[in-house]
């Protein structure tokens, strides 16, 4: 019991690290194309192989997790990461930060296949594990805005790089001192899903892939976008590195705790229900932010956030209630393969629509858009009577 409350331990402190990597550079280029005199809409794509990366390498990583070691792999997570800041923050130019944010993302990939998978494995309550875990991971984002944003105004945007480099390879070190190996993942099922029969697997895959991916630029989106969001909307309040970051965190810290209410809803609903009122929420939400500024802008914000975070634990935990236990790294890997590859497109979505005549206003309303989609798909997702039959069919 003692091992396994220390592993979920340094698995939540790595969703907390995986976040913050992926959110340094969002807050950096605001610094840096004052530094360089380039623009944030020729900036901001450098970061573009970072997403990339993020979502391709989560296939090979979740096939090495379930062929080699999953333990393993979450080592190299730490270390490898660790060594991708160092990379980027000794960058001289917009090629080499390129190359450090595209290994940095490489290496952030193997975290949700790998981790998440382990996480699931054993918990005495799905939805309270992936709540709690959520929440770090979100608390990572918060902490990305306001330490990178505290980083660069007191020693310059590459210490933002090489603190919490150091803290990773720091976080690798212990988790290989205090974290014993469990070995390798036991093979006990005979198919890919669990209580259900091949068909309705397929329709709850099919729908998880394109509700999944919907939200993942959603995601992608908000949370790349937030710090240049209130450098424009939220002067009146703050103009330096570290008072927008503080606002950001503020805003995701807060946000992060929606994860827990969803989690401790996915222990007493059924999934269905829930994918469908959170899209509900979501549209409006989105569509409010494309034209609030100042004080309205950073409520609106606090809102759309609360919405697009408690909507993480619900892909995790569909994953984790249907797949196979030796099956899920792979399962995993394809679903982030699919959300965060696609979900890389928000970069140059922000780039592109940044330069129209409506700004952010252009971007929010795309978003409220796909989450019409996600809704659309939510609607088709198995009743808990369906999955009842099926559960029968499959026994």
């Amino acid at each position: 019991m003692n091992d396994r409350r220390m592993l979920v331990a340094f698995l939540n402190l790595g969703h907390l690290l995986d976040h913050l990597v992926m959110l340094v550079f969002p807050t950096v280029v605001l610094a840096l194309s004052r530094d360089w005199n380039r623009p944030y809409s020729e900036l901001l794509p450098l970061s573009l192989g970072s997403f990339i990366a993020f979502g391709a390498f989560a296939l090979p990583a979740g096939w090495l997790a379930d062929h080699w070691s999953r333990y393993r792999m979450m080592a190299l997570f730490f270390f490898g990461i660790g060594a991708s800041l160092f990379v980027t923050g000794f960058a001289a130019a917009p090629w080499q930060i390129a190359l450090g944010l595209t290994l940095t993302g490489m290496f952030a990939a193997i975290y949700h296949p790998v981790g998440i998978a382990m996480l699931v494995a054993a918990p005495e309550k799905l939805g309270r594990a992936l709540g709690w875990n959520g929440l770090w991971g979100n608390l990572g984002l918060a902490a990305a805005a306001i330490v990178t944003g505290a980083l660069t105004d007191l020693w310059g945007w590459r210490t933002a790089f090489f603190v919490p480099g150091l803290l990773s390879v720091a976080a690798g070190v212990a988790f290989l001192m205090l974290v014993p190996d469990p070995g390798p993942v036991q093979k006990k099922s005979k198919t890919i899903g669990l209580h259900v029969d091949t068909r309705t697997m397929a329709r709850i895959f099919v729908i998880l892939l394109v509700a999944t991916a919907c939200g993942g630029v959603i995601f992608n989106s908000t949370t790349v976008a937030m710090p240049k969001v209130f450098d424009e909307r939220l002067r009146e309040l703050t103009q330096s590195n570290l008072g927008i970051g503080g606002l950001v965190a503020l805003v995701y810290t807060i946000a992060a705790f929606a994860q827990l209410a969803m989690g401790n809803l996915i222990d007493r609903f059924e999934l269905r229900r829930l994918m469908i009122g959170i899209a509900l929420i979501q549209i409006p939400l989105l569509a409010l932010a494309a034209n609030l500024d100042g004080w309205a802008m950073l409520a609106g914000a606090l809102f759309m956030m609360l919405a697009v975070f408690g909507q993480i634990p619900l892909n995790d935990a569909i994953v984790g209630r249907y797949i196979a236990d030796e099956y899920r790294s792979r399962v995993y890997a394809v679903r982030y393969v699919v959300t965060l590859t696609v979900a890389a497109v928000a970069v140059p979505l922000i780039a592109v629509l940044h330069r129209t005549e409506g700004g952010f206003r252009n971007v929010f309303l795309v978003l409220a858009a796909l989450a019409g989609g996600m809704l659309l798909a939510s609607l088709f997702f198995p009743s808990r009577r369906l999955l009842t039959q099926a559960q029968s069919a499959a026994a």
